[in-house]
């Protein structure tokens, strides 16, 4: 079972929220007006930009006629979204986008990942992390630390009692793009492969060169993120040079989910990618 996130909580409260109001039949700017809302206010709490209170929720339940059970779920759910998780607390360093996707992974069930020519976050070295984070020319000298040690607090989910399930697809060059220089590379792959050996939550699976379909996705990176909640959809992210942010569309989601099977189904197995990350790493 993953940890509570104030994020996906969150998440949920307004996800079902939506659910009950279409089912009664109600546009957003109808139902705004009857509770008390502008219509601009109401879209800005079904995007989970504003947060209700414990008076706001009130003839929203109401107009909804949720009954007792689910009203009572509802209210948990508005309180946990009023925690603060971590990740809030670098709000200076990380704008809202990147929060909504750190609260996701601390509330994971499991996350499917695809890269082409980087190792992922999670399983990143800090001399790693550090290199790709101070190559980015919009991040300014003085927060590099910072955000390398950002980065690594993210990766506690990969260990102890409510362990998060990680599938990494990534292209065989990201096991020689020369990122840090060949020492820092060669730390890196060494530590992939000390993960693969002793966690069983963890996978990396490498498209080889040789797969005759292993380009198909290009440079793209995302990330395919679930839930133990079974009220929860899949939540998608995806990355470029100079843009990440959620994919709030089911039906992109869907899509990013057909393109990691393809991706995945081009991959070695995950003994094969242990063995090709050891052998790139001269170990």
């Amino acid at each position: 079972m993953a940890p509570v996130s104030p994020t996906v909580a969150r998440w949920e409260l307004v996800l079902r929220l939506r659910e009950l109001r279409e089912q009664c039949g109600f546009d957003s700017a109808t139902f705004a007006k009857r509770v008390g809302f502008t219509p601009a206010n109401w879209s800005h709490v079904e995007k989970g930009r504003r947060v209700l209170t414990a008076n706001t929720i009130g003839p929203v339940l109401e107009i909804l006629e949720v009954d007792a059970e689910d009203r009572a779920e509802l209210l948990a759910l508005l309180n946990f979204s009023k925690q603060r998780g971590w990740w809030t607390k670098s709000s200076a360093l990380i704008g809202p986008e990147l929060q909504r996707l750190y609260g996701m992974e601390y509330g994971a069930q499991s996350i499917r990942s695809y890269d082409s020519l980087v190792v992922p976050g999670l399983l990143q070295t800090e001399p790693y992390a550090r290199a790709l984070i101070s190559a980015d020319v919009m991040i300014r000298p003085v927060q590099v630390e910072q955000l390398v040690s950002i980065r690594l607090r993210r990766q506690a989910r990969l260990r102890g009692a409510q362990r998060v399930e990680l599938t990494a697809v990534i292209g065989e060059g990201t096991l020689l793009q020369q990122t840090g220089g060949p020492d820092i590379l060669r730390g890196q792959l060494e530590h992939l492969a000390r993960l693969l050996e002793e966690l069983d939550n963890i996978e990396v699976r490498i498209i080889p060169f040789s797969a005759t379909a292993g380009s198909i996705l290009g440079g793209s990176s995302f990330h395919l993120i679930d839930f133990s909640g079974e009220r929860l959809p899949t939540f998608g992210w995806v990355e470029s040079a100079v843009f990440g942010g959620a994919v709030d569309d089911p039906d992109l989601v869907r899509d990013l989910g057909f393109a990691y099977v393809r991706a995945r189904d081009q991959s070695l197995s995950r003994a094969d990618s242990l063995a090709l990350i050891r052998n790139y790493a001269g170990v």
